[in-house]
């Protein structure tokens, strides 16, 4: 199963609305692992009535913000995908002597 957190949050130091969310992904399979790393930017409204601000937030509601944007299942498949191919590797590289 996949563990998505929050890495880091940019910010606007005047509002202390979020400019861009740093996630990171990872899938664990006994001593197999593979992780992914990204940003989402926002705008963020401090006039919205959905506005929470820097110090509001929780990782859960910003990995929601992150996941309205980024294709979760997409992701975690690919992870899956480069686990599998860890497991059975169709090429090698190194010299004979």
């Amino acid at each position: 199963m996949a563990t998505w957190t929050i890495a880091n949050l940019e910010r606007n130091l005047s509002d202390g609305g979020v400019t861009v969310a740093h996630w990171r992904v990872t899938e664990v399979d006994g001593d197999y692992s593979a992780s992914s790393y990204g940003t989402v930017g926002f705008t963020p409204d401090a006039s919205a009535s959905d506005f929470v601000a820097y110090d509001s937030l929780t990782e859960s509601a910003v990995l929601a913000w992150v996941h309205e944007s980024v294709d979760q299942d997409a992701t975690e498949a690919a992870l899956t995908a480069n686990i599998e191919a860890q497991k059975n590797p169709v090429s090698a590289d190194g010299m004979p002597w």
